[in-house]
């Protein structure tokens, strides 16, 4: 068996991570946080999606020693100036709340009009296994599409009641099945691209 790590504690995103990867590595095992006793989080203080996966990715690898998975996600409004952007998991303060997340960002949208609600989800994804740039890998993705008025779904997380992908219409990424979900997801797109790259630094 295979083992990487995962920097979450988000049982559904490390679900995704190890469907993704096990169509390349027949024989990896995703572990994540909470697999791990006594892991320190680091601060997510970058400017970009890409330097907090990478700093994530670089602290999961110094406590683990292990080849190390990261990412770093949010949405883009258009109206908002791409906020809430490396924000989103904190858009509405501390403690985080996805709850809270969705509706401060319908308030700030309240008056905003249907054809002017066009946002994006972005996500990019870093892989560690050893010390340098030499051993660093990033990869991202992105989905368009635009922001509703009204929470709908159970799946997903996040601010994927509110988000309804180009792709899809008319469903929200939390109506989608988990399958269609992978296929055009901002994080899928990122997983299939790194994924080979893990598989041939992995697989020797």
């Amino acid at each position: 068996m295979t083992q990487v790590f995962l920097a979450s504690r988000n049982r559904k995103k490390i679900e995704e991570m190890e469907r993704i990867l096990l169509e390349h590595l027949p024989d990896i095992e995703v572990l994540g946080i909470d697999d791990v006793e006594g892991y320190d989080e680091p601060v997510e203080d970058q400017a970009t999606f890409e330097g907090n996966a990478l700093l994530k990715a670089r602290a999961g690898f110094a406590a683990t020693g292990l080849p190390s998975l990261a990412d770093d996600s949010g949405l883009c409004v258009d109206a908002l100036n791409g906020m809430p952007g490396v924000l989103s998991a904190r858009w509405s303060g501390p403690p985080k709340s996805d709850d809270r997340n969705n509706e401060l960002l319908l308030a700030q949208l309240a008056d905003v009009p249907d054809e002017r609600r066009s946002a994006h989800f972005m996500c990019a994804v870093a892989f560690v296994h050893g010390d340098g740039p030499a051993y660093e890998q990033c990869a991202s993705g992105t989905m368009p599409g635009h922001v509703i008025r009204e929470c709908r779904g159970s799946g997903g997380f996040g601010y994927d009641v509110l988000f309804v992908a180009e792709d899809r219409p008319g469903l929200t990424t939390a109506e989608l099945s988990r399958e269609d979900k992978d296929a055009i997801s901002h994080r899928g797109w990122a997983l299939r691209r790194m994924a080979p790259i893990v598989a041939r630094i992995l697989g020797g």
